[in-house]
């Protein structure tokens, strides 16, 4: 299996490496190192030199009770280090982002892949994610970023999580995300 995105081709009959860079003050894993245009190229440099193929860029933390971001607030972190790396790296961009001016700006700064931890439930994400033609990564989570960790609960955690998915994935078909 491939995938075709900007003009280029990820091969997926063997494993890549995704370095996660958050260019937020506030996240949960690297505590706002990376949320400076200098920081975040030198950081995907050290990924890509380590073997990472895809960089994947979050400019608003989902950590449970994290502060949400306004769009232009994301896109000034995001756009130019997406912008960055694609002039520098030849390695596959993603954007981890729920909100769909994002996703549009995302895709024009040379993004390969949405990746939306809310799973295109947003108001606009799923038709915004259509229009660019890239492929989509979905999460499930029950709830949202704020509230998944508050006792979530299942009866039955592979059937739900399956079930969940069948349904996210028919959305998007529906939508012309193949």
């Amino acid at each position: 299996m491939k995938l075709f995105a900007q003009g280029a081709t990820l091969d997926l009959t063997h494993p890549h490496v995704m370095g996660i860079l958050n260019v937020t003050p506030d996240s949960f894993s690297d505590g706002g190192a990376h949320n400076t245009l200098i920081e975040a190229v030198k950081h995907a440099n050290l990924m890509v030199n380590a073997g990472a193929t895809i960089i994947d860029v979050g400019g608003e933390s989902t950590r449970p009770g994290a502060a949400e971001v306004s769009v232009e607030e994301e896109l000034d972190r995001v756009i130019p280090v997406l912008e960055a790396i694609a002039q520098r790296f030849e390695v596959w961009i993603s954007v981890d982002t729920s909100k769909p001016e994002v996703i549009r700006e995302a895709a024009r700064a040379g993004a390969h892949i949405i990746n939306d931890v809310r799973s295109l439930s947003e108001p606009g994400a799923l038709e915004a994610a259509a229009e660019t033609g890239l492929p989509v990564s979905l999460m499930h989570m029950q709830g949202n970023p704020k509230t998944m960790q508050e006792a979530p609960k299942y009866d039955d955690v592979f059937a739900e999580v399956n079930r969940y998915f069948i349904e996210q994935i028919a959305r998007c078909e529906k939508a012309g995300i193949a």
